[in-house]
């Protein structure tokens, strides 16, 4: 939907992974003076290029791209960092008049922007390095006996039990939706998303994906962030020779389809996304609105 206004100062393209949402950005971005900021955990990370499904160097030539490899993998990531970066993007954009298009599936960093998130202050080094030492299982009974409510967090993913645990369940504050934002969700039929995936795990693998891996995890190791990304940490067992390439293949598909199934969940809760089933659907509805709205 476009809120508080006729004009459409931003546009958030957003779904599933695999979905497509990056093409229909960029075929929006050239037809309306566009530039891409990036909404996903991942790809803000340098080196991490292939297993993240981060715009080629072509793409990045063809349309200015904005929050990729802004991070070296050692070092940390959130959503309030998200959320600055986003924001100071966005107005450079304005600036230069042209139109911020704001693409992921990481539903938290989407949502920081477009309801203004107000963020907890973040806990002392002293209890991130406690917490971090603890295995997920103990987490999660400091958690339990601390009366903390963990129903909307994934507690596979042992980063978001520490942030519930550190806030004491507490969350981040909410505005309404930001003025003037178009949204676009692309949500694929299941068959059809799982078939996307599969092909593209085997781009991927053309590409050089596995050499990737390798490098990555003889220069950093397993234990950075980064490697935690649902490809790298579905070759390890390949890697190390206790897998073979098909299991491995089979773990990155199973893991981004878990992933879609949990974006899903976060996005529906959304009454301001317009859900497409297809890419075209999609933008034929944006250029109805922005070739009318577009800021001039």
């Amino acid at each position: 939907m476009v809120a508080g206004g006729p004009r459409t100062e931003l546009l958030v393209i957003t779904g599933t992974t695999a979905s497509g949402k990056s093409d229909l950005a960029l075929k929006i971005a050239k037809a309306y003076r566009g530039e891409i900021i990036s909404a996903d955990s991942w790809t803000v990370y340098k080196g991490f290029d292939i297993g993240t499904a981060k715009p080629t160097t072509t793409q990045q030539k063809a349309v200015k791209h904005h929050l990729l490899d802004v991070r070296q993998p050692t070092d940390g990531f959130n959503a309030p960092m998200f959320k600055a970066m986003a924001e100071k993007a966005i107005k450079d954009i304005h600036k230069r008049g042209n139109l911020p298009i704001l693409v992921g599936g990481t539903g938290l960093y989407i949502d920081s922007v477009l309801y203004d998130f107000g963020f907890l202050d973040n806990a002392s080094p002293e209890e991130r390095a406690r917490l971090d030492a603890m295995e997920l299982d103990g987490l999660l009974r400091l958690a339990d006996e601390s009366k903390i409510d963990l129903s909307a967090v994934d507690t596979r993913n042992k980063r978001r039990v520490i942030r519930a645990i550190e806030s004491g369940g507490q969350k981040p504050t909410r505005k309404e939706l930001r003025a003037n934002t178009l949204m676009v969700g692309l949500q694929l039929p299941r068959d059809e998303l799982r078939t996307k995936i599969e092909q593209r795990v085997e781009r991927m693998l053309r590409a050089g994906f596995e050499d990737e891996v390798r490098n990555l995890a003889g220069e950093y190791g397993w234990d950075i962030e980064p490697m935690k990304g649902i490809g790298y940490r579905s070759f390890r067992g390949y890697i190390e020779g206790r897998e073979n390439l098909e299991q491995a293949k089979q773990n990155f598909i199973k893991g981004d389809l878990n992933l879609a199934k949990r974006q899903r969940t976060w996005f529906k809760r959304s009454p301001d996304i317009q859900w497409f089933s297809s890419a075209d659907e999609a933008y034929r509805f944006a250029h109805q609105i922005l070739s009318k709205h577009v800021m001039s």
